[in-house]
C-alpha cells in the first residue's frame, strides 16, 4: 500500500478549482455568491453558536428557569 504525504502536493492557482458555497435560507438553500451585498456580509459575519460557552456565562438560577 502507497502512503501519500498530503504536505508534498503544491497546487498552482491556475490548478485550483473554487468551491460554492451554499446556505439555507428562508426554508431552501441557495448559493452565496447569489446573494445581495448586505446578504452577504450579514452570512460572513455570523457566528457559530456554542451551547456550552453560553451555559457557562450565565447564572444557574438562570439556567434552571430557562428549563421550566
Amino acid at each position: 500500500m502507497t502512503t501519500i504525504n498530503f504536505e508534498d502536493i503544491k497546487l498552482n492557482d491556475e490548478e485550483r478549482q473554487p468551491c460554492e458555497v451554499w446556505t439555507r435560507v428562508m426554508g431552501y438553500f441557495r448559493p452565496v455568491s447569489e446573494f445581495n451585498v448586505g446578504k452577504k456580509s450579514e452570512f460572513y459575519s455570523r457566528v457559530c453558536f456554542s451551547e456550552s460557552k453560553a451555559i457557562r456565562g450565565c447564572s444557574c438560577d438562570a439556567y434552571d428557569m430557562a428549563a421550566e
